[in-house]
């Protein structure tokens, strides 16, 4: 059966224009290949996770496999801006990570830099950490303190923007409010181009159908329902509602807050786990992650450790944010399979820490699609079938960091 009359044909179809997706249409068109992008809300839309003014950038990982990336995406997100001719990752002074001196997480993320010969500095004294940073931080006793240089602030909205510009650019096409209701294998007679092959058909809720050679399913919180109903597969990925916060700072204290001032992107580790990072878009506001549980955990935080230059009882203005979770934290990158074979490749759980590796992800994921393998990465850690052999997934050798209420730093 030949293509339906009113079908446009791609290459590479991508769902889901988050960060991920954005980056993946972006990836593809740079290749020279026809793509489509399309979204199910508006365009930059505030209901996933790639909105809002402020991702941080780190290598501070318990998983060795992380750091890598992170240092790879940096480059690529260089390259990217250099493209557009603006930024959107402000890189900060240094990244703090401090918690119990005990902690196994903290203690894995300075032994993988060590190993990555990544300057990482330990500060074991309080006093020492205060005054670094203008007595911002009041460290309890026992507690310990990790300074990197490898930081910095991505702003997401306008990152996503920079990322659809360009692949725009390049000649993708994006199409918002096009809900995709299927996905399914087509093999018509002739296609574009000449000659029969099969193809990927994806048709959305309004009617509307394209074809593909390839298709890249980067769906965010809703891929878990929207992966079974086009292929009957539960993936282990769950939607967690997460809420940033902006708590306002103290007169006279908002320089010490601020970038130009040196003030780290930072992260808290233990429970309740926060991060933020330096007063950038709201001048006289500090971000952190409430993770939904304000009153008991991140207002006592915010007394002890960042005594008398924030108002802490209540924040000020705050965003929500959708997270897409797996048992284990770590991302999902891997074929569809079962009918869809190798021409559908799927990206999921993110977990709330994926947003700095938009760029490679994007890379990985064209490459899975055109060439069926991602040369130099290794995906072992990301494969869907690690949860056949255990439900938890990876096996980690520190305490989880997400718990029912907070969700990984970013």
């Amino acid at each position: 059966m030949a293509a339906a009359v009113g079908e446009e044909e791609f290459d590479v179809i991508v769902v889901g224009a988050g960060i991920m997706g954005s980056c993946s249409a972006y990836e593809a068109a740079k290749r020279g290949r026809r793509v489509l992008l399309l979204e199910q809300f508006d365009l930059l839309h505030h209901r996933g996770s790639s909105h809002g003014e402020s991702r941080t950038i780190r290598a501070t990982y318990p998983e060795p496999y992380y750091l890598p990336m992170v240092l790879e995406s940096f480059n690529l997100w260089q390259q990217a801006e250099a493209e557009a001719g603006y930024s959107v990752l402000s890189p900060a002074a240094s990244q703090l990570d401090f918690g119990p001196a005990g902690d196994s997480s903290l203690r894995l993320a300075v032994d993988n830099c060590q190993a990555a010969a990544i300057p990482v500095r330990v500060l074991r004294d309080p006093a020492e950490v205060s005054a670094l940073f203008s007595g911002a931080f009041s460290l309890p006793s026992g507690w310990i303190a990790v300074l990197t240089d490898i930081a910095g602030v991505i702003k997401p909205t306008k990152a996503v923007s920079m990322f659809q510009s360009l692949a725009a650019r390049r000649g993708a096409v994006l199409r918002d409010r096009a809900q995709v209701s299927d996905i399914r294998r087509k093999t018509p007679a002739t296609h574009h181009g000449g000659g029969g092959g099969a193809l990927i058909r994806v048709s959305t809720a309004d009617g509307r159908s394209f074809l593909g050679r390839k298709c890249v399913v980067t769906a965010g919180a809703w891929m878990k329902k929207l992966v079974q109903a086009v292929a009957g597969r539960v993936l282990p990925i769950s939607p967690l509602h997460t809420t940033i916060c902006y708590w306002k700072i103290r007169e006279g204290h908002e320089k010490d807050f601020s970038q130009e001032g040196g003030f780290p992107t930072f992260a808290s580790y233990g429970d309740p786990y926060i991060y933020g990072t330096p007063s950038m878009e709201f001048p006289g506001l500090e971000l952190g992650d409430g993770g939904g549980l304000l009153e008991k955990t991140v207002v006592p935080w915010i007394k002890e450790l960042l005594p008398g230059k924030i108002e802490g009882d209540k924040p000020v203005m705050t965003q929500s944010c959708m997270y897409s979770m797996t048992p284990d934290g770590d991302f999902v990158i891997d074929f569809l399979g079962g009918e869809l074979g190798e021409d559908v490749v799927i990206a999921g759980g993110f977990s709330g820490h994926g947003f700095k590796m938009g760029p490679l992800v994007g890379r990985i994921l064209v490459d899975l699609a055109l060439d069926g393998a991602a040369a130099g990465v290794d995906l072992r850690h990301f494969r869907l079938d690690r949860f056949d052999v255990n439900p938890r997934g990876n096996p980690k050798e520190f305490d989880d960091q997400v718990g029912s209420h907070a969700p990984p730093g970013q």
